[in-house]
Formats: structure tokens, sequence, C-alpha cells
């Protein structure tokens, strides 16, 4: 492959990971990420992943849960993700390092920037669990964070739709995909394919996004060889 980016960062939502089941990990889609991922490394494309927790938490489910009590239980959430899919990474040969915003020593290493940088400098990928670390704040502002602090050229936004609409595609068949859009056009216009404060946050630090549907073939390739599908932002 010919990659058009040296460093990237992915979001993968947790309903991506859930195939169509949309609870848990289909090992299915975990497989195919795993493959496409181990072939833009041994590219010595630098691959950082921002992981969301929403197959197994999202939200308050529908409770009166306190809401920062829920959002550190979405945080748990994700390390479960990241865990999952180091361990298929790791079994392809690709060597990880699952790095948390919130502490659990025992099983990933806390997020130090440096350290990240160090990691794939030397060709590791990189999982980013438990979001930005703070309630409030969504896996989307996360990965719009660190990709600022990792300098990476472009967040790659793998979700389960295959780019942007002006409305929900499963709710409304008149729904329009945009093949390009602003980072103003997106906060005006109210879209939710991405939270507006990681628009906002990446608007700030001149970071593109891809936004692109994750059951497309070889999307995330695709993505990094800077072939012109799904949705950007910039």
């Amino acid at each position: 492959m010919v990659a058009k980016y040296k460093r990237v960062l992915i979001k993968l939502s947790g309903e991506a990971l859930a195939g169509s089941t949309g609870f848990g990990i289909d090992q299915t889609v975990v497989e195919n990420i795993v493959r496409q991922l181990g072939a833009a490394n041994q590219s010595g494309v630098q691959i950082g992943i921002v992981i969301g927790g929403g197959n197994f938490w999202r939200g308050r489910q529908g409770t009166n849960m306190d809401r920062t009590t829920a959002d550190h239980m979405g945080m748990l959430a994700t390390v479960i993700n990241a865990l999952a899919l180091q361990d298929a990474l790791e079994r392809h040969g690709i060597q990880t390092r699952v790095q948390t915003a919130l502490p659990i020593t025992s099983v990933a290493e806390p997020y130090i920037i440096r350290r990240a940088i160090r990691h794939l400098e030397k060709g590791r990928v990189i999982i980013l669990g438990c979001g930005t670390g703070n309630p409030f704040f969504t896996t989307d502002t996360a990965a719009a964070l660190r990709a600022a602090e990792i300098h990476a050229e472009v967040i790659l936004l793998a979700k389960n739709v295959d780019g942007i609409y002006d409305c929900d595609p499963k709710k409304h068949d008149c729904a329009v995909k945009y093949k390009e859009i602003s980072y103003l056009e997106f906060i005006k216009n109210g879209l939710s394919a991405m939270d507006t404060t990681a628009v906002s946050l990446c608007m700030d630090n001149r970071i593109p996004i891809v936004a692109f549907g994750l059951s497309q073939e070889n999307s995330i390739l695709r993505a990094i060889e800077g072939e012109d599908f799904g949705t950007i932002i910039k």
C-alpha cells in the first residue's frame, strides 16, 4: 500500500465492533480490523487507536444513574474493547500497547504522551482507553485530544455508517450524504456523527477528520491511502 498519512489516529466506535449483533464483540469484525491494521503497520504507518465502549455501555442506558458514575462505567467498557483488540493484534504478531487515562496498572500502562509517541516511533500500535479520563466528555473528544497530543495527521472515524449525512440514514430514506463539509458547517447544522466538542478541537488544531463505514471493504486501508470515499471534515 502507498500511505498518504504517516501517523494516524483511528477512532473505533464500540457499536462498530459489535457488528450486526449490536452488543458485545464480533470476532469477524475484529479479525477484519486486525488484518488491515497489520498491513498498514507493515507499511510503516504509525497507528494510534481511541476506542469506544458503546457495545457494552452507553450513557445512562435509560436509568436515573448519576452521570459521573455512568460515564466511569463507559470508560471501563472501553478497556474491555481495548484488551480484546490488543489480544487479537498480538496473536497476529503486531506489537501493541494499551494505555488508559484512568490508572489500571494491572492490565494497561497509564497514558503518558511521551511514552505513547515513543511506542509509535518503535512501530507499536497504541490503543488508548478510558476516553479523557473525565466524565461529561465523549470518546470522540478523547480522539481529538489524543490526535492533537501525538501530532496525528488525521483522525479516521470508523463508524457503522458509511459517512456523514444531513439526517439519520437509518431512519430517513431521504438522507443526503456529504462528500466534504467544513468544521463550522458541521457544528452549525447540529450533525451528530461526531461530538461537536471534538470537531471544535480538531478545527482549532487543523486536524482533518475522515468518516467512513467500518464494514466497507478495506475501509481503514483505503482511508490511510487517502482514497476519496466517506466524508471528510476539514
